[in-house]
């Protein structure tokens, strides 16, 4: 078994110093409670979808490199309380700037992972690795930031690597997608008003806009790949959109293990048993594999876009088939 942790809460834009506190708070209760692993939404150091208003300059200000003063923060708490922590967080490496995760081991280690699609700010890069590590628990890891678990052959990739756990931090729900079928904002009033009608806003959480957009996809990649998916969220405002929380913890047949939609910071626990792995549907099926089949994966095909405009284009998308399928 191994005993994990998936939080959902509200960072306060740019106040490192509060969210900082914030996630000591639900490390130090996770450790009470026996959890090896804990994991903190998409850029959880500075809050998200506010950094998109920003100037680049304004944005180098505010990024750390991974041998900053946060992730050395965590990464000595993560060695106090003996179990791992991941973290987002701006990075700042030789003049570029990451949407970066970072996961701290209890033994010192530091593994990084840097978004393969992001979209947040022009100024912002996107990484070119896959993100993979070992674990003093015996386990492989891998993580994959938000939009990067999308694309189904990140997350193919990731658990051909070997990956048993999949760290998967967003900051979503409630977005206003141009997909007809896709997310609707939630109303900002809805949130304000959680106090006094909870109810509606766990409701709106649980629906097509959060939890139900969640199911279509997500399960499909733990089950498909034989994972198990640490899916962590942001929850409440951010900036002008209302992030769904669902934090929620998913074995490797794509079963919800533990969830939540309570409208408020919260951990979410469960027991990973690592004995549902060999012969999971996925890992069963993956063996099955036609690898000479699938050049058409890497072959470029002269309509593909860079992220920013894959997310932002109001554009449709061009259906016909290539001109030389068999090229």
């Amino acid at each position: 078994m191994l005993r994990c942790a998936v939080v959902q809460f509200e960072p306060r834009p740019d106040d490192k110093t509060y969210n900082l506190r914030r996630m000591e708070h639900f490390v130090r209760e996770a450790a009470t409670g026996g959890v090896q692993m804990i994991v903190f939404p998409e850029m959880s150091l500075l809050g998200y979808w506010h950094l998109r208003r920003y100037t680049a300059e304004r944005l180098h200000a505010l990024a750390e490199s991974l041998a900053g003063p946060s992730v050395t923060a965590m990464s000595a708490l993560a060695a106090r309380h003996g179990l791992a922590i991941g973290i987002g967080f701006l990075e700042s490496d030789r003049g570029a700037l990451f949407n970066s995760y970072a996961v701290c081991l209890p033994d010192g280690g530091v593994h990084r992972h840097r978004k393969l699609h992001a979209f947040e700010h022009e100024a912002i890069s996107s990484g070119d690795a896959y993100t993979v590590f070992d674990t003093p628990w015996g386990v492989r890891v891998g993580i994959l930031v938000c939009w990067d678990n999308n694309l189904v052959e990140n997350v193919r990739a990731t658990a051909l690597l070997g990956a048993s756990v999949l760290v998967a931090p967003h900051q979503t729900g409630g977005t206003d997608s141009r997909s007809p079928h896709g997310m609707k904002p939630i109303p900002l009033e809805l949130w304000h008003g959680r106090h006094h009608d909870p109810a509606a806003v766990e409701a709106a959480f649980r629906g097509p806009d959060g939890r139900g957009w969640l199911l279509r996809w997500l399960p499909a990649r733990a089950h498909d790949n034989g994972l198990f998916v640490l899916f962590s969220n942001g929850v409440g405002q951010d900036d002008d959109e209302v992030r769904t929380g669902n934090a929620m913890i998913l074995d490797p047949y794509g079963r919800i293990l533990a969830e939540t939609s309570v409208p408020a910071d919260a951990l979410v626990t469960a027991d990973l048993d690592l004995g549902l792995l060999p012969l999971s549907t996925g890992r069963r099926w993956i063996q099955g594999r036609r690898p000479e089949l699938y050049g058409i994966l890497t072959r470029r095909f002269g309509d593909e876009r860079d992220p920013r405009t894959a997310r932002f284009s109001a554009d449709p998308v061009h259906l016909a088939p290539p001109e030389d399928p068999g090229a």
